[in-house]
């Protein structure tokens, strides 16, 4: 089962359109993308989540991955296939 995405982001953030462009081309399924700019609750829920202001910030399934450099390098060392996969072992 794949697990949901949730990504915190803005649409005018380069960061979050790269974050979403690897999530989709390594084919992600199920993205959520909860626009911080529009809802000042989402935003402080994000930061009560995180302890970070910054976007994006993406979570797969209930793991916590951090932002776009942290979401790049977990898929340059291979990690990010097997988790879209919903393999959190």
């Amino acid at each position: 089962m794949n697990p949901t995405i949730t990504m915190y982001m803005r649409p005018t953030c380069p960061y979050c359109r790269r974050a979403e462009l690897l999530l989709l081309q390594r084919g992600a399924a199920d993205l959520r993308k909860l626009r911080v700019d529009l809802d000042p609750e989402l935003r402080a829920e994000m930061i009560r989540r995180t302890g970070l202001s910054t976007v994006p910030q993406i979570f797969i399934g209930d793991r916590y991955v951090g932002g776009c450099d942290q979401l790049v390098a977990l898929d340059e060392s291979q990690g990010l296939e097997s988790l879209l996969l919903g393999d959190t072992a």
